[in-house]
C-alpha cells in the first residue's frame, strides 16, 4: 500500500535528494490510496470528503511510476551504469538475480508473516470482503517465489505485487546487460562508442515494445515487460547524468515517451516522462539537500520499503478494533485512518 523504488536505498541517493523527496511523497500517497480503497473506515467519511477520497482512490495510484522510473534510475547503477559498461556477465545473471531475491527477502517475509497473522486477527473482529482468507500451501510457496500474480493466486498483502514486479525489471535490465557485454573487449570492462550505440539500441526498442504493444493489454501487469517503459526511462536519466549527454538522453525520453503516448494517451506515462527529466536534470539540487526538512524527508524515503510493506496488515487490524469496538461514525472513521497512517 505505500511505495514500492522503496526498496533498500544505497548510499548514493544521498547526495541526490530528489531522490528521497520522491520516495517520501510517493509513499505517502500510495499508503492513503490503500486507506481508502479498503477496509469498512472509509466508506463512513467518504460522503463527507468525496473529491479528495475520489483522487485518493483513483489518481494517488499514478505515485507508482516515480518508483518504477527510480527503481530503473538506481538499478542501472550497479547493473549497467553506462551505455558501453555493462556490469554483468551471462555467467553471472543468476548470482545477481539471486542476490536481489535475498536482499528483498527479509522485509518481505516479515511483511508477509504480518499480513497473515493481521487478516487472521481481522477476521475475528470483523466481516470484510477486503480482509485476506487464511492462506493455502499454495499461496504461501507462490508468494515466496514471487509468482502469485502469474500464478493467479490470490495476494496475501497490497504490496507484493510491486516487489515480484522489481525483480523482473531487475532481472531484465541484468539479462540485456549481460547479453551487451559479451561484445566487451577481453579484459576490459568498458567498450567503445559502437558497443555503447548497440547498448542505447537494444534498450530503447524493447523500451518502445514495451509503451506500444504490452503496456497497452492490463492482461499483462502480472509481467516486468508492461511497466519496463517506465523503468527505461529511469535507465536513461541515469546514463544521461554521465558526462555531457543530458540533452541527448533528455530527446531518448521524450521520444519514447511521445510515441507511446501518441499510439494511446496514459497519465502513467506522461507522468513517469516527467520523473525521468527530473532525475536527469535535478533542477535546485543544492537547495533541497541544504533545506531544513531534507533529513526528515531522507528519513521518510529510507523507510518507504517497509511502510509499503506493512502497513496493509496495520491497516487490517485498525479497522478490526475500531469496527468491533467502537461506534461507526464518521469521527471514528476518520480517527481510525490517522492512527493507521501514524502508525
Amino acid at each position: 500500500m505505500s511505495s514500492p523504488h522503496v526498496l533498500p536505498r544505497p548510499a548514493a541517493a544521498a547526495s541526490e535528494p530528489w531522490i528521497d523527496w520522491g520516495k517520501a511523497i510517493a509513499s505517502q500517497l500510495i499508503v492513503w490510496h490503500h486507506l481508502v480503497s479498503y477496509g469498512p473506515l472509509a466508506p463512513r467519511l467518504r460522503p463527507l470528503l468525496p473529491t479528495l477520497f475520489e483522487w485518493l482512490g483513483t489518481r494517488a495510484a499514478l505515485a507508482v511510476q516515480l518508483f518504477l522510473v527510480t527503481s530503473g534510475y538506481l538499478a542501472a547503477r550497479s547493473l549497467w551504469p553506462a551505455p558501453g559498461e555493462p556490469r554483468v556477465r551471462l555467467a553471472q545473471w543468476p548470482a545477481r538475480v539471486g542476490q536481489r531475491w535475498r536482499r528483498l527477502m527479509p522485509v518481505y517475509l516479515l511483511a508477509l508473516a504480518l499480513a497473515v497473522a493481521g487478516a487472521a486477527l481481522a477476521r475475528q473482529l470483523m466481516a470484510s470482503p477486503d480482509t485476506p482468507e487464511a492462506p493455502t500451501l499454495a499461496q504461501g510457496v507462490a508468494h515466496l517465489l514471487m509468482l502469485q500474480d502469474i500464478a493467479h493466486v490470490p495476494a496475501l498483502s497490497t504490496g507484493v505485487w510491486y516487489i515480484a514486479i522489481d525483480l523482473q525489471l531487475f532481472a531484465l535490465l541484468a539479462a540485456l546487460a549481460a547479453v551487451l557485454s559479451l561484445g566487451l573487449p577481453k579484459g576490459r570492462g568498458q567498450g567503445g562508442p559502437v558497443l555503447a550505440a548497440h547498448g542505447v539500441l537494444m534498450l530503447c526498442v524493447l523500451a518502445l515494445a514495451a509503451v506500444c504493444v504490452f503496456n497497452l493489454h492490463p492482461q499483462d501487469a502480472v509481467w516486468g515487460i508492461y511497466f519496463f517503459g517506465s523503468f527505461t526511462l529511469g535507465v536513461l536519466a541515469a546514463w544521461g547524468r554521465r558526462g555531457e549527454t543530458r540533452w541527448a538522453f533528455t530527446a531518448l525520453i521524450l521520444g519514447i515517451a511521445t510515441a507511446g503516448l501518441m499510439l494511446a494517451w496514459r497519465d502513467r506515462l506522461a507522468l513517469a516522462c516527467m520523473v525521468a527529466l527530473l532525475l536527469l536534470w535535478q533542477p535546485a539540487r543544492g537547495w533541497l539537500a541544504r533545506s531544513r526538512v531534507q533529513p526528515a524527508v531522507a528519513a521518510l524515503a529510507a523507510w518507504s520499503y517497509a511502510v509499503f510493506m506493512v502497513h496493509y496488515p496495520v491497516s487490517l487490524m485498525v479497522n478490526g478494533a475500531f469496527e468491533r469496538w467502537l461506534p461507526h461514525d464518521p469521527g471514528n472513521a476518520l480517527l481510525g485512518l490517522l492512527l493507521t497512517w501514524v502508525l
